[in-house]
């Protein structure tokens, strides 16, 4: 890309950058374990192998790949899976990691299968130059804590016992805030994560009485005796962890994600614009609210919370490289068209594969400086300016918002 803007091609091309969401990746040992094709999209199914490999994304992804993989112009996408195969796992990662210039990574390491097939964050630690820290993903705690207390209880017919649920509840509330605030404490820890917009959608309740939360209680623990599977995914419930979480992160001053629009098919996608947290988000002023995956397609909701409340900020993350270069262009113009730019963040939400960072790393700089470089053009802002906005957006708004400390190296 022609740098028709040289000093701010240097701030978009190589400013050191704080990637505020991310996931480990797989060990070498696991590195065939999750398809590929993942990595351009969040289908699955046929939808992944058969539609996702025909989408501006992934011609766009195998071009880039192809590149640093050192392969031809005529490269397929089954050409980069066997090149990527073929290659050694601590070369290919240190291929896609290198470019990058990620100085720390925050990574929510409740993403299920994690424990299982990846490298724990600090072992990421060998390709940043600042230690990487951890985000709490707290419907994942507080399964983890319920699970144990019903198990001990030797749950059978107790699941809908009016005596049983109160005192579960009871004693499933004070290990929950024991834990957010344990987590709140440690230095590790710089924010905790919901993924409310999986179970049960972001029009999160502000309050509920204790016989909602009992009948949640219960609805849960009765789908657990017939599945033999303990998932938060009753809305009282969930809610419920979700409002713990934000009273104690808003005392402790840390910052809590949410993930907004583009996702699975597990979502309600009508359910996942960030304007449905609106009320909560009034409810809780002291606790920085963060808007995953640029709220694709409703980026402009986010960008309107962002304008109006103090302790909003929009991470303009995941589009990369799930979404078209020009897509993903438009998605920056349509977050900087009313939201601050001191409240901006970026990410990469890579996960599983090396190259997951690569490209989401070259591909959001490719798009800010295109879009800055357009706006310079316009008179919106003059060069200087549209510097000082891609390195807060690439590193001081994350660094600042998350309380990291650091310093660009």
């Amino acid at each position: 890309m022609a740098a028709e803007l040289p000093i701010l091609h240097e701030a978009c091309f190589t400013y050191p950058c704080i990637d505020n969401h991310a996931h480990p990746l797989l060990t070498a040992g696991n590195r065939e374990k999750v398809e590929f094709e993942g990595i351009i999209a969040e289908a699955t199914g046929p939808a992944l192998f058969e539609d996702s490999v025909h989408t501006l994304a992934c011609y766009k992804a195998t071009a880039q790949l192809a590149k640093l993989f050192g392969l031809g112009p005529d490269t397929t996408w089954g050409d980069v899976k066997a090149a990527r195969s073929a290659a050694p796992y601590d070369e290919l990662c240190a291929l896609s990691m290198k470019p990058t210039n990620i100085q720390c990574i925050l990574f929510d390491d409740g993403l299920g299968g994690v424990e299982e097939l990846c490298e724990s964050y600090k072992w990421h630690n060998r390709f940043t130059k600042s230690p990487n820290k951890r985000i709490v993903r707290v419907e994942v705690v507080a399964q983890d804590i319920l699970k144990p207390l019903v198990d001990a209880s030797h749950l059978s017919s107790s699941s809908s016992d009016p005596s049983y649920l109160a005192t579960l509840l009871e004693t499933f509330s004070a290990k929950l805030t024991a834990s957010i605030q344990a987590s709140a404490q440690d230095p590790e820890v710089v924010g905790f994560k919901s993924v409310a917009c999986y179970r049960t959608g972001l029009d999160v309740a502000t309050s509920c009485t204790q016989a909602e939360l009992e009948g949640a209680l219960s609805s849960c623990l009765q789908r657990y005796v017939t599945t033999s599977t303990l998932r938060l995914d009753d809305k009282h419930l969930n809610d419920y962890v979700v409002r713990t979480t934000l009273e104690i992160a808003g005392r402790c001053n840390k910052p809590v994600q949410f993930h907004t629009g583009l996702g699975d098919n597990d979502l309600t996608l009508t359910r996942s614009s960030p304007a449905h947290l609106q009320a909560v988000i009034k409810a809780y002023p002291s606790t920085p609210f963060v808007l995953l995956h640029s709220s694709y397609p409703y980026t402009r909701d986010a960008g309107y919370l962002c304008s109006v409340y103090r302790n909003v900020y929009v991470d303009f993350g995941e589009i990369f490289p799930f979404v078209s270069g020009t897509g993903q262009r438009a998605v920056i113009r349509q977050v900087l068209e009313l939201c601050p730019t001191n409240k901006i963040m970026w990410s990469t939400d890579g996960h599983w594969w090396p190259e997951s960072y690569y490209l989401g790393t070259i591909q959001a700089r490719e798009a800010l400086y295109a879009v800055l470089a357009e706006a310079v053009a316009a008179g919106d802002l003059d060069e200087k300016q549209a510097v000082r906005v891609a390195q807060d957006a690439l590193f001081h708004n994350a660094n600042r918002i998350y309380s990291l400390g650091l310093s660009p190296l």
